[in-house]
């Protein structure tokens, strides 16, 4: 499907004051949020959920790990770029970093077991294998922070979903060096 990236100026007048306050918040307007700016429904979903899922309680980690994994899991070029460059501005280690890319879980236990379960998650349609939540809960998740990586795991579908319908949605600059095929 051809979908146009949109401008704040080109987008419909619901969908540019949304894409201002995600500009306020990134510096830029994410190709991705310009394609989606078509529909005003959509991009105040995709909005939504962009702000929820930055809640500071939640490790950003975690939620940039379980992004990886969705976007491996889902074949979503441009999830996987973000969230590589999100990880690495993060401090992941570059080795973490490309296994995850790979569909390979990190080494670090707690890291594996966010990815494990992300990867459960989506690819399972949410029917997780019990012993992939015993090992998250293991490596010291609770059921709030399972529920949260179900809401990145919501997101990151979303964006893949679009990613993929727009087959795909050009890199923006900052993520061309992580771009995954």
């Amino acid at each position: 499907m051809n979908l146009s990236i949109l401008t704040a100026r080109t987008a419909p007048a619901e969908s540019r004051p949304i894409l201002d306050g995600i500009e306020a918040d990134l510096g830029f307007v994410p190709n991705l949020a310009g394609v989606i700016a078509a529909s005003p429904t959509l991009l105040a979903g995709f909005d939504g959920l962009r702000r929820a899922v930055g809640d500071k309680s939640f490790d950003p980690v975690h939620r940039e790990i379980a992004g990886v994994a969705v976007g491996v899991a889902v074949g979503n070029a441009y999830g996987v770029a973000f969230h590589s460059t999100v990880l690495d501005h993060l401090g992941v280690g570059q080795d973490d970093i490309e296994a995850m890319r790979r569909g390979a879980e990190p080494r670090q236990e707690l890291h594996a077991a966010v990815y494990a379960f992300a990867r459960a998650l989506v690819i399972e349609r949410g029917a997780v294998p019990e012993a992939v939540v015993r090992r998250a809960t293991g490596a010291g998740l609770g059921p709030a922070d399972l529920l949260q990586l179900v809401t990145e795991c919501a997101f990151a579908t979303l964006v893949g979903l679009v990613d993929n319908l727009a087959g795909p949605v050009e890199l923006d600059e900052p993520l061309r060096p992580r771009a995954w095929k």
